[in-house]
């Protein structure tokens, strides 16, 4: 990083950057950007303009509230912060580089990202369940505008993707790659997570989505379809322990792996609180040896431990952003098309003619599953749920499907998915 940032340093130009979404995460990528030498944040927006507002007067930033594109474009021009409700307007101003996607709302992040890349700007997606609906045609724009498509670095699919490259770089094959998860309650809703929420400065809805497991599942599935990995079992399996060295005596990789394609997984209540884990394989017998010289507790071989105890959201996205326009280098993205998705179960008893409120709401959690097991591609995404009628009952816990539900064919979200199923590569085994 050291070199990237010397990099930024000596550009005579800065990297100007607009953000869509100033929630909690867009709230720091708005001062992220500012402290971050060579990159300008010019333009922000939010539905709620007033959060976008609050963000610049929180950070003493010199802004002016915009309604069209040429105001837009004056208040940049006049080094100041371009503020409004319209992302659409950020997304096709001429004046910004990158665009980064960090609203929650699934078919708007789609919407406003392929806008951004119409309008030939590089597209870094925060909005992890837009890229696992819409990543593959999005991706697929990117290329045919000679434009960078990527997910965002901070979370836990880019920094797992970052030590799975280390890790394989030294010759190690990836066996899994896992999440490191403090709490998981199936059964969580925006009115049972409210004090954790408030704690947090967090969305109900979500906040819900951490602790139902649907967020995890769609972080690990946005990670599966870009490496080519895949999941052990619907939901993964995640066993609790106390430590992550412990990963040892809860997995049997001998079973698990087959000796090709990673798997992904979560361990649960394990230290280090909201790290990330990778599991290496070598049968090296002088590599076996000088392993067991060094302190680290990497494992009793052939396979080993990797891990990092952390991840850090908006502190670590500005690299993303300068490795994309300054070396037109994506950090992840669905290069595998859906290997993965991310499936609606009932969180409670569902009867025919109730609609669905979508992710972190009342209705329904999601699990990952491999798209290649049988039934994979019946099922109702969990991304594209919200606002959907379920035509029969359900029982709690039960997988809803396509068929099961009622929905307008030219929603744009179902669209989009269309055209990313059309757009993706088909299923296959990595090589």
């Amino acid at each position: 990083m050291f070199g990237l940032r010397d990099e930024l340093c000596a550009l005579k130009k800065p990297i100007t950057v607009g953000i869509a979404g100033i929630g909690s995460i867009g709230r720091g990528l708005v001062l992220q950007s500012r402290i971050t030498p060579g990159i300008r944040c010019v333009a922000i927006a939010d539905c709620r303009i007033e959060r976008a507002v609050a963000s610049a007067e929180r950070f003493g930033l010199d802004y002016r509230k915009v309604d069209t594109p040429g105001e837009l474009e004056e208040a940049v021009r006049h080094g100041k912060l371009a503020v409004c409700s319209d992302a659409d307007l950020v997304a096709r101003c001429d004046l910004v580089d990158v665009f980064i996607e960090a609203t929650n709302s699934v078919a708007a992040g789609g919407r406003y990202g392929t806008t951004a890349l119409e309008h030939n700007k590089h597209l870094v997606m925060m909005n992890y369940e837009a890229d696992l609906m819409f990543g593959n045609s999005l991706s697929s724009l990117a290329r045919k505008k000679s434009l960078v498509y990527t997910v965002c670095d901070g979370d836990q699919p880019s920094v797992l993707l970052r030590l799975i490259d280390e890790m394989t770089f030294m010759g190690f094959d990836l066996v899994m790659a896992g999440n490191i998860k403090g709490f998981l309650d199936r059964y969580a809703n925006p009115t049972s997570i409210v004090p954790e929420a408030d704690k947090r400065d967090l969305d109900y809805h979500m906040c819900t989505s951490y602790t139902d497991g649907t967020k995890l599942s769609v972080e690990m599935a946005v990670l599966a379809n870009g490496l080519g990995l895949r999941t052990a079992a619907p939901g993964m399996t995640g066993p609790r322990m106390a430590s992550v060295y412990d990963v040892f005596d809860h997995f049997d990789f001998d079973v698990l792996w087959d000796g090709k394609t990673g798997l992904v997984d979560y361990i649960l209540g394990a230290q280090p609180a909201g790290g990330v884990f990778a599991i290496g394989y070598t049968d090296d017998l002088y590599q076996k040896e000088t392993l067991a010289w060094f302190p680290p507790r990497m494992g009793p071989g052939p396979f080993y431990l990797f891990y990092r105890p952390y991840h850090l959201g908006h502190f670590e996205a500005m690299a993303t952003v300068a490795e994309a326009a300054l070396h037109h280098r994506p950090v992840l993205q669905p290069r595998y098309g859906f290997r993965t998705n991310v499936y609606a179960y009932a969180k409670k008893d569902l009867c025919a003619g109730e609609k669905l409120d979508g992710i972190g709401g009342y209705a329904c959690y999601g699990m990952i599953e491999n798209c290649s097991d049988g039934g994979g591609l019946s099922g109702l995404p969990i991304c594209l749920s919200d606002g959907v009628t379920v035509s029969r009952d359900i029982p709690r816990d039960g997988r809803i499907l396509m068929e099961d539900v009622v929905c307008d064919p030219e929603d744009y979200g179902f669209v989009l998915f269309k055209k990313s199923l059309a757009e993706a590569p088909e299923i296959s085994s990595p090589t």
